[in-house]
């Protein structure tokens, strides 16, 4: 068999074990989703539209993995994936967060931004692990159900 080659040379040559090939390809997702939350930023429409527009790539992701999510849950690297994506998700969100809340001051940001995660992050675990029997589609409506009147709340 031969092994699947990157510029002539092994694939997993660049990376030193399973962690690193693993961190890569948060860095990957994270660059995709930075840009698909920048775009909707840059639209024009209402704030329900743009706040959160990451969260249906967040769950298109997590579809197409499913099966490795599951299998990794057990092992060692379980517990890095979960850690990755839960710091990833409260990235995303607090951009998020941060500019919708912009003219409230009274509302600390970073329980807004931790609140929102957390759901996000239980939702998305509870998904993967395929006890919501929901698609891609309903499961963000789900979300975005949730958490845009809890954001609009603290808002006014």
């Amino acid at each position: 068999m031969i092994a699947p080659t990157w510029v002539g040379q092994p694939f997993y040559a660049h990376f030193d074990n399973k962690q690193d090939l693993l961190l890569s390809g948060f860095d990957a997702l994270r660059a995709t989703l930075r840009e698909h939350q920048r775009q909707a930023h840059a639209r024009r429409g209402g704030a329900d539209d743009r706040l959160f527009a990451f969260t249906r790539e967040i769950f298109d992701h997590v579809a197409g993995y499913r099966d490795v999510f599951r299998a990794m849950a057990g092992e060692q690297s379980g517990a890095l994936i979960h850690h990755l994506m839960h710091k990833l998700i409260i990235d995303l969100v607090r951009e998020d967060v941060k500019a919708a809340l912009a003219r409230n001051q009274a509302v600390p940001a970073e329980a807004v931004v931790q609140f929102v995660a957390g759901g996000l992050f239980g939702l998305v675990r509870l998904w993967a692990d395929g006890k919501l029997r929901l698609s891609a589609d309903e499961v963000n409506a789900l979300f975005r159900g949730l958490a845009l009147p809890a954001v609009k709340a603290v808002i006014r």
